[in-house]
């Protein structure tokens, strides 16, 4: 086999690997949805004071990690040099969970899911298809639309959830989230061709750190909520969702987006939502309606289809 004919095996090879670690980063964030209740009841403390302490947690990991690795320096050193762009992921970061969190508190968390997470893939389909300045082609518009149809039907149909006290205003702040993730994804994936990933995940999680610590302390104390527990086992669920879900699972999408489109990951990730509903099924004794099990099917289809319509990201 000659140099030629290797390099689109190589890539896809690449590709195939970065997929799957997007995939992993889904699944972790899978496991938030059920923890926080927990914490949530064991504790008393709020959605928001659970996601300032995650962030904290997470910034603790990455910034022992990096100590270790003889990389704080370059943390800093390249953190700087990209500062913009490290910035614009971070805070952007920030404002996808921040909202994401005020969303499910005002809609409920089928609702917000379905729309965060529903229009992030929509959006950066449209944004991409502005840019390049023609149309997306009938297989990325088929993926997007089975992801989206199995989100619905897994999220609102599969798993329905109660009153809402704010639903206007809880589907804006899920738009809003939405945005932010897909600008994330977007505005991460250049970045990630230019820093390794335990540099590129420290310096953008120190940014939104600095966004949701304050905000997960300020609002509950403003709302006459607590900000502290005694309870241990909600502090070592706290130190799970930072140190895997925020920390790792970040790292896994960074790396991943080295060779995956921000599109496709934004889709792969959608194995969130499927992870959240089989831990229900499986640990908390929920029931999967058909057309919950329809949606999980669906989901799956558009994730397996995604390597067909994806091109390997080039250096920008």
């Amino acid at each position: 086999m000659t140099t030629t004919e290797t390099q689109p095996v190589q890539a896809s090879a690449g590709q195939g690997r970065g997929l799957v670690l997007v995939c992993l980063a889904g699944v972790l964030w899978g496991t938030i949805g059920p923890a926080i209740p927990v914490v949530h009841v064991a504790s008393g403390l709020s959605p928001l004071a659970i996601g300032g302490y995650r962030a904290f947690f997470a910034v603790v990991v990455l910034v022992i990690a990096a100590a270790a690795m003889r990389r704080s320096r370059d943390c800093v050193r390249l953190g700087r040099r990209h500062w913009r762009r490290v910035t614009a992921v971070g805070v952007s970061t920030a404002i996808f969970q921040l909202f994401f969190f005020v969303a499910v508190l005002w809609t409920g968390v089928s609702i917000t899911t379905v729309v965060c997470l529903g229009f992030a893939p929509v959006l950066l389909l449209i944004t991409g298809s502005v840019r390049r300045r023609r149309r997306p082609s009938a297989g990325q518009f088929l993926t997007v639309t089975v992801a989206v149809t199995g989100l619905l039907l897994v999220s609102v149909v599969g798993s329905p959830d109660g009153e809402s006290p704010y639903p206007v205003l809880g589907v804006f702040a899920a738009l809003v989230s939405g945005a932010a993730y897909a600008f994330s994804a977007e505005a991460a994936a250049p970045l990630s061709l230019r820093l390794d990933t335990l540099t590129m995940t420290t310096t953008t999680t120190c940014v939104a750190a600095m966004v949701l610590v304050p905000a997960g302390l300020v609002v509950p104390l403003a709302s006459g909520g607590g900000i502290w527990t005694a309870d241990l086992g909600s502090w070592a669920l706290i130190g799970y969702l930072g140190a895997v879900t925020m920390a790792l699972a970040y790292a896994l999408l960074f790396t991943g987006l080295r060779t995956t489109p921000s599109g496709a990951a934004v889709v792969a990730t959608l194995l969130e939502p499927v992870t959240a509903v089989v831990i229900a099924v499986v640990f908390l004794g929920e029931r999967l309606t058909v057309a919950g099990v329809v949606g999980v099917v669906l989901i799956m289809a558009a994730i397996g289809s995604l390597g067909r319509h994806s091109k390997e990201p080039a250096p920008q």
